[in-house]
């Protein structure tokens, strides 16, 4: 049996932790041992100061000591430890990056969009089935930047833009719930980010959509009609654009209290999840005008799938 590996992507919002090994069967497969999610908001006002809050800094480093306990537990000897958007963007990021070398014995890669987007490619398209064949596109909507990925079996062309369901909301999503003004001014700034999106990536070749990470499986399970997250449901699950973009617009317009409502909804992504929502509604709609592809497939494996599978490539 092989020896377990251990990944870690701490992002703008979360911080994740899967601790895997390869499947006996030589397909490449990554079997979860332990596969965890803690809401830190490690990002929340990087994008208005440029600075990390030390009290989110301490959270997130909590955090990290609990994960500690379980890689000891599971022997994974080999770890990577990714950091991204909020990370690239924040000035004392230093502190937070020697607390987590104190505690895991490892140098938090704070790795480029481009980096990112790749190993979210991976981390997707070798978990789902009956892919349709061409370009497919991988969308991973974050707290601080959206990655767009578009390939076949690997990536051929990609961009990181720097929007994500924390970014937007602090821009511009303020009021509870969002004004029609506040609404057509993230609208304006998504799209502005897409067409420079479209200068990289080619939308007019998708063949198949793939969303990933929290908004997107969220929305899914919303959109499923689910009382109780099930990864083992939303993965692979193939969603009508209509569908999706009802419930985003729902989403986007309700208020805090009414998204909590929700129980599928995350706690720690109530307020953010309306800018996540309207992210993945602009991607939907601008696929559609360009591709005529009019479903998505959900995808529950991204970046850390693919951290978690680039640390047993390189062993």
């Amino acid at each position: 049996m092989s020896a377990p590996v251990a990944a870690i992507d701490c992002g703008t919002n979360s911080i994740r932790l899967l601790i895997a090994r390869e499947a006996e069967d030589g397909s490449g497969r990554l079997i979860d041992l332990e596969r965890h999610m803690e809401i830190v908001r490690l990002g929340y006002g990087v994008d208005r100061t440029g600075r990390f809050d030390p009290a989110a800094v301490e959270r997130t480093l909590d955090a990290a000591r609990r994960y500690r306990t379980l890689i000891e537990r599971h022997g994974a000897e080999r770890l990577r430890f990714v950091a991204t958007s909020a990370t690239r963007d924040a000035s004392n990021r230093a502190d937070f990056i020697d607390g987590i070398r104190g505690i895991l014995g490892v140098e938090p890669e704070v790795v480029s969009g481009d980096v990112e987007a790749e190993l979210s490619f991976a981390g997707a398209v070798t978990t789902l089935e009956d892919l349709a064949p061409g370009p497919r596109l991988v969308v991973d909507i974050g707290g601080g930047s959206t990655e767009l990925v578009l390939g076949v079996e690997r990536p051929e062309h990609r961009i990181s833009l720097d929007m994500g369901s924390v970014r937007m909301t602090e821009r511009h999503l303020l009021s509870d719930p969002p004004t029609q003004d506040e609404i057509d001014a993230a609208i304006a700034d998504v799209d502005a980010h897409l067409d420079r999106a479209e200068e990289h990536v080619p939308l007019d070749a998708v063949t198949t959509l793939v969303g990933v990470a929290g908004t997107v499986t969220t929305m899914t399970a919303l959109v499923m009609g689910l009382t109780e997250y099930r990864a083992d449901v939303t993965h692979g699950a193939e969603i009508p654009a209509e569908r999706f973009l009802e419930a985003c617009e729902r989403v986007l317009r309700a208020s805090r209290e009414e998204r909590s409502r929700a129980s599928i909804i995350h706690p720690g992504r109530i307020d953010v999840i309306g800018a996540g929502a309207l992210i993945w509604a602009r991607i939907l709609h601008r696929v559609q005008e360009r591709a005529g592809v009019v479903t998505s497939r959900t995808s529950e494996h991204d970046i850390l799938d693919g951290i978690a599978l680039s640390v047993l490539r390189d062993s």
